[in-house]
């Protein structure tokens, strides 16, 4: 993957993509910022957190923390991250990169 920046093993639904030969797919740039700013909510716990928190208060402060937290990869421009509920477990998030413009990923619990 000449010119590439960022580059990792592509994860869907938790495992490696694999290609047709039984080797690793790669992720590049953008992607690869979404698929680390993801990792990095799912492991903070925090999708957990605003699966079991009921009140309603609460939950927006955990939707905070996860923006938060993108906004924490140095490579997020602080305050371009919005977490938005599409329902019980699932996450839309979206921010923007300094260098690859819009990102935008989907976290589950």
């Amino acid at each position: 993957m000449p010119d590439k920046k960022y580059i990792d093993i592509k994860i869907v639904d938790g495992s490696w993509d694999i290609d047709p030969g039984q080797q690793p797919d790669y992720c590049s740039d953008a992607y690869s910022i979404a698929q680390d700013v993801k990792h990095a909510i799912m492991e903070s716990g925090l999708a957990r957190e605003l699966q079991a928190e009921r009140n309603p208060a609460l939950r927006a402060d955990v939707l905070i923390r996860i923006e938060q937290t993108a906004e924490s990869d140095d490579r997020i421009i602080p305050g371009s991250a919005s977490a938005q509920e599409q329902s019980s477990g699932l996450i839309y998030l979206t921010a923007t990169a300094y260098e690859f413009g819009d990102i935008s990923t989907e976290v589950s619990v």
